[in-house]
């Protein structure tokens, strides 16, 4: 899952920024208004947290600008000003939740999942295909309550089409969804992770299909 980091505290976004990545999200960080609207319009993430407080362009322009553009991208608002009124300012520019500073890492996590729950197909923090099941809150797949093994890049890979299940899902979706921009990993290592995971999961009557040309669809193996 990719996320956008925008902050100007170069300390604080590099501590977040780490510790996210720990969690096995891909983070890009930005940490002026001019910056962070430059990669929203050139690149595409699952989330947004996002300062207001920021250089150049404030957080708030940010934001109306990315909606603006009819961009439904999630946005966390990480706000110093937890008064009513800034709440209220953030929630009507276009934010879909809020934070304020100092937070807590793991509320600040959960408040992500819950965005992405919130903005895909699946309410329910337990998505299963077949006998495939994802907690979302642990981020752990598991079959028949046995936990999968897998790398990061696997589990993203995996996160990915089972948080879109049932849908098509390009390859260049999936390494924007695996890989930061610092990242010098290539497009077609989908291909190798792809199939090491089709063999981790191949008694789970989940099913990784390649459709030529377009990308990979998980479905269970009866519908497939």
């Amino acid at each position: 899952m990719r996320i956008l980091l925008v902050e100007d505290n170069r300390s604080l976004a590099d501590w977040l920024g780490r510790t996210l990545r720990a969690s096995r999200y891909a983070v890009d960080c930005a940490y002026t208004g001019r910056d962070a609207d430059h990669l929203l319009l050139t690149q595409d993430y699952e989330l947004v947290i996002l300062d207001l407080e920021l250089p150049g362009m404030d957080g708030r322009t940010v934001l109306q600008r990315l909606r603006a553009r009819d961009d439904e991208t999630p946005v966390l608002i990480l706000t110093a000003n937890n008064s009513l009124e800034g709440r209220v300012d953030g929630l009507d520019a276009g934010a879909d939740d809020y934070v304020a500073k100092p937070f807590e890492v793991d509320e600040l996590e959960a408040r992500l999942r819950a965005l992405v729950r919130r903005g895909g197909p699946h309410r329910n923090p337990l998505i299963r295909c077949g006998r495939l099941a994802y907690d979302s809150n642990q981020r752990r797949f598991s079959v028949d309550g046995a936990v999968v093994a897998l790398t990061p890049r696997e589990h993203a890979v995996l996160e990915a089409l089972i948080l879109r299940s049932g849908r098509t899902i390009s390859k260049q979706v999936l390494a924007q969804s695996l890989f930061a921009m610092d990242n010098d990993a290539g497009i077609d290592a989908i291909e190798v992770y792809v199939h090491r995971l089709r063999r981790k999961i191949g008694h789970s009557e989940a099913e990784i299909i390649t459709l030529r040309g377009l990308g990979y669809l998980l479905k269970p193996h009866h519908e497939a």
